[in-house]
């Protein structure tokens, strides 16, 4: 480890490399679609849970597919999958 007059040079990252070959191409299991859409689900914490003690609104990162507006698999919980209204996207 080299020294440098504020501290440590940090370590460079060795980069790995990954054959995309070898991943599974995830599909939207309502129309077989295979192109998706970087959404956000709004969840709503009360100010009785939350740090603060105010009333706040999270953004959760999520995909949907690009096609029919589905949220990917694995995404959000059962329960909110119940919830969620059923919709279709028209772009």
């Amino acid at each position: 480890m080299s020294m440098h007059p504020k501290g440590p040079l940090p370590r460079k990252q060795q980069q790995v490399q990954v054959d995309l070959k070898q991943a599974d191409t995830i599909k939207c299991k309502e129309c077989g679609n295979y192109l998706w859409i970087q959404s956000f689900v709004l969840k709503k914490l009360s100010a009785l849970v939350s740090p603060t003690g105010q009333e706040t609104m999270i953004p959760v990162q999520v995909f949907s597919c690009g096609n029919c507006g589905k949220i990917a698999e694995g995404m959000l919980d059962e329960s909110e999958e119940e919830k969620k209204p059923d919709f279709k996207l028209d772009i």
